[in-house]
């Protein structure tokens, strides 16, 4: 209890809401990092998968260089991103959490996107050919908006996977709401590295419901009821 009473005195402490480390700044550092990583990520994975779910062509190449992608641990790419940082000359902070962050929003986005074009029902693909349409006229007419919402559950999946992992930052001189986790460990202030956590976490709750409600806002509700259905094939398209 003395614990969580020091927690909350030292998020209520006025001195903690001002200046280049209060919570406001490393909440915006936060927030800009991931939003950055975020649409450097979507501006990869989805024309990608937009093009082998219509085509289906390079499907497997892709989807299994995305799985070993998966399958590696946060810290290796940020292990690797300093090097190309270095060689880059972008320096240590923003730029090598960026780089160690857009590979973990890559896979979430281009896999559902794939496996949602591919969940749309065949008879309407027929059906639309059938009535003339071809090549991007049919994908950004009929399978894309019926796809769109396992689309956005896998932006929102990566919004929030990049939320949780861009405290890594902090490692390499970032900014945002790791170097309170940082920090915390390093001067032996516990208060200050569990009231970073818990921030992280509130920000990834808030990042999970923003994307909902943007899901809500632009996905019809038939969409939306056909949601479930496609989910379990995108899951099965996944593994």
């Amino acid at each position: 209890m003395n614990f969580l009473v020091a927690v909350l005195s030292w998020v209520t402490n006025p001195a903690h809401w001002q200046g280049s480390d209060g919570i406001p700044t490393r909440v915006l550092e936060h927030v800009w990092v991931s939003g950055v990583s975020l649409v450097l990520a979507g501006a990869v994975a989805l024309p990608l998968g937009l093009l082998i779910g219509h085509t289906n062509r390079g499907a497997l190449a892709v989807i299994s260089v995305m799985n070993i992608g998966r399958a590696l641990p946060s810290l290796a790419f940020l292990a690797f991103a300093l090097p190309i940082a270095f060689a880059l000359d972008l320096g240590l902070g923003f730029w090598p959490t960026v780089i160690t962050l857009v590979p973990l929003g890559i896979p979430l986005i281009l896999i559902n996107t794939y496996a949602a074009i591919r969940a749309v029902d065949p008879d309407i693909v027929e059906a639309a050919r059938g009535m003339g349409m071809r090549g991007h006229e049919l994908l950004f007419r009929v399978e894309l908006p019926i796809a769109l919402p396992i689309i956005l559950a896998g932006v929102r999946n990566a919004a929030v996977t990049i939320v949780a992992t861009a405290t890594l930052g902090a490692l390499v001189a970032g900014g945002g709401l790791g170097r309170y986790i940082v920090d915390g460990l390093a001067r032996q202030e516990n208060e200050r590295l569990f009231a970073g956590a818990v921030l992280v976490a509130l920000l990834s709750i808030g990042t999970e419901l923003a994307f909902g409600a943007l899901e809500r806002l632009l996905v019809s509700p038939g969409l939306r009821a056909e949601r479930e259905r496609l989910e379990l094939l995108v899951t099965a398209g996944a593994r």
